[in-house]
């Protein structure tokens, strides 16, 4: 048992170290997400189970909504793909900048934070007090992605 603890350990932190090198800051925002959909089915399923509600079905179904999530986030990458390589090849000029990302960590912010409000629900439900403010900034902060709202000035 102890082995094969030892051996997802590994596993995690070899694919968090490949992310955060291939994509850098974008690989660690994206490992932050993984994290917080796990935590977030983690304490899905404990609240469900203290209310005495739990049900494979509802956690397939979350499931299912967690895969159409990555979808959408694959959908952007791929999307900030195509306009990079429509920018770079842009017949009679350039611009002075290059384009890597910007969709795709849009849509994972966004993912983010949405599974942060979830988790917040969740740990209320299963007894823990939730500082308003907390709600408050969440969703202030997704808010403002959603707005697409961002510095001014």
């Amino acid at each position: 048992m102890e082995d094969g603890v030892k051996s997802l350990k590994g596993a995690l932190t070899a694919a968090v170290a490949a992310l955060t090198a291939l994509w850098g800051w974008f690989g660690w925002l994206v490992a932050a997400w993984v994290v917080a959909m796990a935590l977030d089915v983690a304490t899905g399923m404990a609240a469900g189970a203290r209310r005495g509600e739990w049900s494979s079905r509802i956690a397939r179904e979350g499931l299912w909504h967690k895969a159409g999530c990555m979808a959408a986030v694959a959908v952007a990458g791929i999307l900030d793909l195509v306009i990079g390589v429509l920018l770079a090849d842009l017949p009679g000029g350039s611009f002075p900048f290059s384009y890597t990302v910007f969709l795709c960590p849009l849509a994972v912010v966004w993912y983010l934070l949405t599974e942060a409000g979830s988790i917040m629900e969740n740990a209320g439900e299963m007894g823990a007090p939730v500082p308003g403010w907390l709600k408050r900034a969440v969703g202030a902060l997704r808010e403002k992605v959603e707005s697409g709202e961002g510095r001014q000035g």
